[in-house]
């Protein structure tokens, strides 16, 4: 197998969910949305909006209607992931980000096919730039799932992702206070036809 910063960044990457308090300084924060920019997006529409939130006691709120838009919010499917985060988000001590200093929400265009894929392009090239600079990184739903609780939309766009955008994923990022083991990867994933 080949060998290269790239390839091996990507190899050693992992999902972080236990940071550390310090936040990430300007340069790195410019760095990871120019990295989102810079994703391929469906015929280069680029209509993505990508929201850096730094402020702890903002975090925190949108932690508090994460818990209570759960406790009201039925999920669509049984994946889970969703199951999971309505049964925790019951704990005092839930955190849908992981305490982490920084968290990037990506929204687009609700009614443009590719919004989802073009958002999680330029956040996989958040994670691997932060993978890069020595940061941990872990892709976050909670804010896609509950994309229609009218209170927390209401909230997002108070601080700016306006309202005719659909809220597609996050990235919490920040300091590693916790390194994550590399879960096995599964057999028959792949299938080469020559």
């Amino acid at each position: 197998m080949i060998q290269n910063e790239i390839v091996n960044g990507i190899f050693a990457r992992r999902s972080t969910r236990k940071f550390t308090e310090q936040k990430i300084d300007d340069v790195q924060l410019e760095t990871l949305l120019e990295a989102a920019r810079w994703a391929p997006s469906g015929g280069n529409n680029q209509s993505w909006l990508f929201t850096a939130i730094q402020n702890k006691e903002i975090l925190l709120k949108i932690n508090k209607m994460v818990r209570e838009g759960f406790q009201i919010w039925i999920p669509d499917d049984d994946y889970p992931g969703k199951q999971g985060a309505k049964l925790s988000s019951q704990r005092e001590d839930y955190n849908f980000y992981y305490h982490a200093p920084t968290l990037i929400i990506a929204s687009n265009r609700p009614n443009y096919e590719n919004a989802m894929a073009d958002c999680a392009l330029a956040l996989e090239n958040i994670f691997l730039a932060a993978q890069s600079m020595g940061l941990g990184s872990c892709y976050i739903n909670q804010l896609h799932w509950l994309r229609n609780d009218t209170k927390l939309r209401d909230y997002l766009f108070e601080l700016g992702i306006p309202k005719e955008h659909t809220i597609c994923s996050s990235a919490a990022i920040g300091y590693i206070g916790k390194e994550s083991n590399a879960p096995l990867r599964k057999e028959g994933t792949v299938h080469i036809i020559k």
